[in-house]
C-alpha cells in the first residue's frame, strides 16, 4: 500500500556536538510553573496540580528568525527549559522519572496572548494562542549524559539587550521528575516527547525587529529576531 498524500517531514531537533537528530513525537507544555509568573498572570501561586497544554511538533523553529504570526496584535515571549524524553510509559514513579530523560534544551513558548485571552473568557481550548506555526523556537539538545540533570541555574531572557525575564530553575513549583510522573498518569509518554517546563515572571509583548537572547544556565543559549 502507498500513502495517498505526501508524507510530512519528521520534526526533529539537532543534538549539539553531533550530526544526530532527535525525532519529536509530541510537545507538552506545563502552565504557570513559577510562582511569580502565576501571580503576574493573575493566579494563586499556591502549589496546585500541574496542568498541561500542547504544541504541535512542526511548530518547532530552529536557527531561524521568528515570523510575527497573523491574527494577533499581542504576541508574548516565554523562555523555558526543554526536557527531551528517550523513553516513556504510564504511571512512571517520581524516583524513576529522570531515567526517561535524553537531554535538555532551551525554548520559547511564543503566545498569541490576545487570542489566548479570548479563548479563556469563552472557556475554549488554548491552541489558537499557543500552537501556531513557528511558535516553539528551540536550541539543539544537550544529552543528560554530558550535562547531567540541571535542577538549578539562571533562566534569563533579554529583549534588545534589556533583561525581561530573570529566574532560576530551582524556582519551579513542579520539578522535572514530578512533571514527568504526573504527565505519565494522563498520557502514555513516548520516546521523542518534549516537555516545555514553564517560564519565570516577566513575560511581555514583542514587536518586529526585536532581538531575543535567552539562556538557561548549564543548558544552552537561544537567540532569534522577530521578523
Amino acid at each position: 500500500m502507498a500513502y495517498v498524500v505526501t508524507v510530512p517531514d519528521q520534526p526533529a531537533l539537532p543534538v549539539e556536538g553531533s550530526g544526530d537528530l532527535f525525532p519529536v513525537h509530541r510537545i507538552y507544555c506545563v502552565g504557570r510553573n513559577y510562582a511569580a509568573h502565576a501571580i503576574e498572570m493573575g493566579h494563586d501561586p499556591d502549589r496546585e496540580p500541574p496542568f498541561f497544554f500542547q504544541k504541535n511538533p512542526d511548530n518547532l523553529l530552529v536557527g531561524a528568525p521568528f515570523p510575527y504570526p497573523p491574527a494577533s496584535q499581542d504576541v508574548h515571549f516565554e523562555l523555558e527549559m526543554i526536557v527531551a524524553l528517550s523513553s516513556g510509559g504510564t504511571d512512571i514513579p517520581v524516583e524513576k522519572a529522570l531515567d526517561c530523560v535524553y537531554g535538555y534544551g532551551v525554548g520559547l513558548d511564543m503566545t498569541r496572548r490576545d487570542l489566548q485571552g479570548e479563548a479563556k473568557k469563552m472557556g475554549r481550548p488554548w491552541e489558537i494562542g499557543k500552537a501556531f506555526e513557528h511558535s516553539a523556537p528551540a536550541t539543539p539538545l544537550k544529552p543528560a549524559s554530558v550535562i547531567g540533570h540541571p535542577a538549578s541555574g539562571r533562566v534569563q531572557l533579554t529583549v534588545n539587550g534589556e533583561i525581561r525575564q530573570d529566574g532560576d530553575l530551582d524556582q519551579m513549583i513542579w520539578k522535572v521528575p514530578e512533571m514527568i510522573s504526573y504527565l505519565s498518569g494522563l498520557f502514555t509518554l513516548c520516546p521523542g516527547d518534549l516537555i516545555f517546563s514553564g517560564t519565570p515572571a516577566g513575560v511581555g509583548a514583542l514587536s518586529k525587529g526585536d532581538v531575543l537572547k535567552g539562556i538557561v544556565e548549564g543548558v544552552g543559549e537561544l537567540e532569534t529576531t522577530v521578523v
